[in-house]
């Protein structure tokens, strides 16, 4: 999948310089992916912004990008997904189906983001958004998921998540 790019979303109150972000960015770079992190913190609170400004940037993009985001960012991706084709989606303890990020209010059923390729990761242990929620999605969508032992930063089990980073990518650039 070379020349494709990976473009990570940060997290509500992260920024692209993150502790995920710094260690999972070289992974996909040894895959021969380009990599690609946008910077959300002008728009903190808004998460309807930052879809537009990833949509936006997928437009600019030849190829279908890899999205891996985490928390809001996982909210990012999944919505920018929705309106855009991606390659994958590799979402960290995403904000789905929680009702201030979403435009009315209207929390929806289910998402439909237009790619079959998506690994979710969430902690058992999560304070702010319940794994629950990736379970909701996945069932729906096929995901594969896993459930681990940590909390909402996963900062705990970043060398799980950097194995299930490399097997998502792997299966993407066959």
């Amino acid at each position: 999948m070379n020349g494709s790019t990976v473009i990570f979303s940060h997290g509500h109150l992260s920024s692209p310089e993150s502790r995920k972000i710094v260690e999972l960015a070289p992974l996909a770079r040894a895959r021969g992916f380009d990599v690609e992190a946008i910077d959300y913190r002008d728009l903190r609170d808004d998460p309807i912004a930052r879809v537009q400004r990833l949509t936006d940037r997928l437009r600019e993009l030849e190829r279908p990008a890899v999205l891996v985001g985490s928390s809001m960012g996982g909210y990012v991706s999944m919505a920018a997904a929705e309106s855009t084709p991606v390659a994958g989606l590799f979402l960290m303890a995403p904000a789905l189906f929680l009702e201030h990020y979403v435009d009315g209010g209207v929390v929806p059923d289910t998402y439909h983001p237009k790619t079959r390729n998506i690994t979710i990761v969430h902690g058992w242990r999560d304070e702010v958004i319940p794994w629950r929620n990736s379970l909701k999605f996945a069932e729906h969508s096929h995901a594969r998921l896993h459930l681990v032992d940590a909390d909402h930063g996963l900062h705990g089990c970043l060398p799980s998540i950097a194995a299930c980073l490399q097997d998502f990518l792997g299966e993407l650039s066959v």
